[in-house]
């Protein structure tokens, strides 16, 4: 789990954010951070006017429709983020003047990861969605180009992905909205079918990744990650949570016990606002935490050259196995 850590840099309320990198660089996992209304993606788009987001034949027609639906936004003076490639300057031009013309500011936001990673992405994609590797290694290397000309061209800022630190507000606003889905946050919407959502909701999935080589049908508890860049958490499903059969997730925290502890420190979390609390740094005074060495708040005199971390817990404590754990690729 990395620290609790504010946005830089802090993106105007209202401005123009535009997306560049090549095909799998991970542009639409960052715009889904935001509410789907303020982000103009271009394969929505081809899908909206072909039914087909991966028509290639109507981005044509899709490219019209998102310069329109800028064109509105920024009239109103709207939030607004472009999810497209992006990277030539013959594509950005109207997008950077449709924002000038209302006098809103101009993002770059480079979405970089290595052009290996982009061509190695295209293989999960459904074949109307794959891009030729020729093309994505195209793109990477018109988008390095760029990068001296982006001012110049009339951004008022040109900053990297992985300084936004995205997780935390967006951890937020699920939380948010699940609060209220599940009739928390003390009004009158409470949805029947939200319990039936699961944990943490749908919204997560596209960030969950599981430990290569944990497996459920092994009988042991799985290791997952939520990452997003540079952030991320490390939760455990844990099948016999309490010993008795029920199952449940933790997540990985500091110890709270002792600062230069080199133990693994759990707490057990139930949905998405647990997540961002754990975030947060709100979980680490939780009742139901426990370390794999302090275990835990009665145990915090305990001597850490006593204790062996390569066996197996005490059996009355099911959820204190300690874990190898790896990070998990974007």
């Amino acid at each position: 789990m990395t620290s609790p850590m504010p946005m830089y840099p802090k993106l105007p309320e209202r401005c123009l954010v535009v997306l560049i990198g090549a095909s799998g660089a991970g542009k639409s996992t960052l715009a889904s951070t935001w509410l789907t209304s303020q982000v103009l993606s271009l394969d929505a788009l081809r899908g909206a006017v072909s039914d087909d987001p991966g028509d290639q034949e109507a981005t044509t027609d899709a490219v019209d429709a998102l310069h329109l639906l800028l064109k509105r936004r920024m009239a109103r003076r709207l939030f607004t983020v472009v999810d497209a490639t992006n990277v030539t300057r013959l594509a950005r031009e109207p997008l950077v003047a449709a924002a000038k013309q209302h006098h809103m500011p101009v993002i770059a936001v480079l979405v970089f990861a290595p052009a290996s990673v982009c061509v190695e992405r295209q293989g999960p994609r459904p074949a109307n969605r794959t891009v030729p590797d020729a093309t994505v290694r195209k793109q990477h290397t018109a988008m390095l180009h760029s990068l001296p000309t982006l001012l110049s061209e009339g951004f008022n800022e040109v900053v990297f992905a992985d300084s936004l630190y995205r997780l935390e507000p967006f951890l937020q606003r699920l939380s948010e909205a699940r609060e209220a889905g599940l009739g928390r946050d003390y009004s009158e919407s409470l949805d029947d079918l939200a319990l039936v959502r699961g944990f943490f909701g749908p919204e997560v999935l596209p960030l969950w990744r599981w430990k290569p080589g944990s497996d459920l049908a092994s009988g042991k508890d799985r290791i997952a990650e939520i990452r997003l860049r540079r952030q991320y958490l490390t939760l455990a499903y844990r099948h016999d949570a309490d010993g008795e059969g029920n199952f449940g997730f933790d997540v990985l925290l500091p110890c709270p016990f002792d600062a230069e502890c080199t133990g693994q420190a759990w707490a057990p979390v139930y949905s998405v606002t647990d997540l961002y609390r754990a975030l947060t740094g709100a979980m680490h005074n939780d009742p139901d935490l426990f370390c794999t060495i302090h275990d835990g708040a009665d145990d915090i005199d305990q001597k850490l050259n006593n204790y062996d971390t390569s066996q197996d817990a005490p059996a009355e404590n099911p959820r204190s196995e300690p874990y190898e754990l790896e990070a998990v690729g974007e």
